[in-house]
């Protein structure tokens, strides 16, 4: 009888073995954030309502500011002899000169026909540019060296 004594002593130390029955409660608390899951994509479908409320409001916000030019790129230069040849003597803003030659380019059809980016310079427009032919991005650095 000692001898099953001793068995059922072994039985009971098993059966004490809590640290089981703490894991599922682990696991629990894992399954939580998976609830908190949709809720966060509640909250997020909240907010796209709020902004299509906030879009007119920017509407309005531009609507009540107008935007003003640049005192800097309004204020009239003075132009070079070569290029008054080309857009007149008067002193011009520099958005005025840029137009001015594009003006002069059209009506004398100075784009190139292949390659539109490039300008042809015909007699007036060579002594600006310097060169026979100039690429429009080219144009508006070497025009500012003819304003002062």
């Amino acid at each position: 009888m000692a001898k099953a004594a001793k068995k059922a002593a072994p039985k009971k130390t098993v059966k004490k073995a809590a640290p089981k029955k703490a894991a599922p409660k682990k696991a629990v608390k894992k399954a939580a954030p998976k609830k908190a899951a949709p809720k966060k994509a509640a909250k997020k479908a909240a907010p796209k309502k709020a902004v299509k409320k906030a879009a007119p409001k920017k509407k309005a916000a531009k609507a009540k500011t107008k935007r003003k030019p640049n005192a800097a790129f309004m204020a009239p230069l003075t132009v070079s002899e070569k290029l008054a040849a080309v857009i007149g003597s008067k002193p011009v803003p520099r958005t005025e000169v840029i137009r001015g030659i594009w003006k002069y380019i059209k009506k004398n059809n100075l784009q190139d026909a292949k390659n539109r980016r490039m300008i042809n310079a015909d007699a007036k427009l060579k002594p600006v540019f310097g060169k026979d032919q100039v690429s429009m991005f080219e144009m508006a650095k070497i025009l500012n060296k003819h304003l002062s």
